[in-house]
C-alpha cells in the first residue's frame, strides 16, 4: 500500500519554488530544501524522488500558472495583436512587481539548465514548443485579418516572438522601469504592424 502523503503538496512546492527562483537549481542544497518545506530529507525523497524531480515539478506548477493566466488573456483580447500585446503586457507586469530581480523561473531554467539534464532539456523544448505554437496560431490569425503584416511567415514572427520574450524576461532582471520595458514592448509590436 503506497504511503500517504501528510502536508500541504501546494505549500511545499511553492517553497521549494521560491528557493529554486532565488538560488537556482545547482546552488539550491537538499539542507535549503528542508528548512523551506519543513519536510526532513526521508520526505523529500520519498514523494518526489530526488531534487531533479522536485525541481521539475516546480517548473511544471510555474508553468501551469502561467498557461492559465495566458488562456485568460487570450479569451478577453479582441484581436490577435492585442492578445499578443496582452502576453507581452502580463509579463511587464511582473517583472515591475519582481522587488528581487529573481525573473523567470523557466527562463532561468533554460540559461542554468538547458544543457545539464535530459529531462530538463525536454521540459524546456516542450514548453518552447507550446508557446511557438500559440504565438504562430495568433500571429496566423492576425496576417487572415490583416492586423498583422505578412513579410514573413507566421512561424517565423512566432520565433521573433518567443525570442523577444525570452530578452524581454531577462532585460527585466536588471531594468525595471516600467517605461523603457513598454518601450521594449511597441517596438517589438511595431514590427508585426
Amino acid at each position: 500500500m503506497p504511503k500517504t502523503e501528510v502536508f500541504n503538496r501546494e505549500f511545499v512546492l511553492d517553497s521549494a519554488s521560491n528557493v529554486f527562483h532565488t538560488k537556482g537549481y545547482n546552488a539550491t542544497s537538499m539542507q535549503d530544501l528542508v528548512d523551506a518545506t519543513d519536510l526532513n530529507r526521508s520526505s523529500i525523497y520519498n514523494s518526489f524522488g530526488n531534487k531533479l524531480n522536485l525541481y521539475l515539478e516546480c517548473l511544471k506548477v510555474y508553468q501551469n500558472k502561467y498557461q492559465k493566466a495566458t488562456t485568460t488573456l487570450l479569451l478577453k483580447a479582441d484581436c490577435p495583436l492585442k492578445a499578443i500585446e496582452s502576453i507581452f503586457e502580463l509579463y511587464l507586469t511582473e517583472i515591475t512587481k519582481d522587488r528581487d530581480h529573481k525573473g523567470c523561473l523557466i527562463t532561468n531554467c533554460k540559461s542554468e539548465m538547458a544543457n545539464q539534464d535530459s529531462t530538463i532539456n525536454h521540459f524546456l523544448m516542450s514548453n518552447q514548443s507550446n508557446t511557438l505554437s500559440l504565438f504562430e496560431d495568433l500571429v496566423h490569425k492576425g496576417q487572415d485579418n490583416q492586423s498583422i503584416n505578412s513579410k514573413q511567415s507566421a512561424y517565423d514572427y512566432a520565433l521573433y516572438l518567443f525570442s523577444s520574450i525570452q530578452g524581454f524576461r531577462m532585460t527585466g532582471i536588471l531594468i525595471n522601469d516600467k517605461k523603457q520595458l513598454q518601450s521594449i514592448i511597441d517596438t517589438t509590436l511595431q514590427n508585426l504592424k
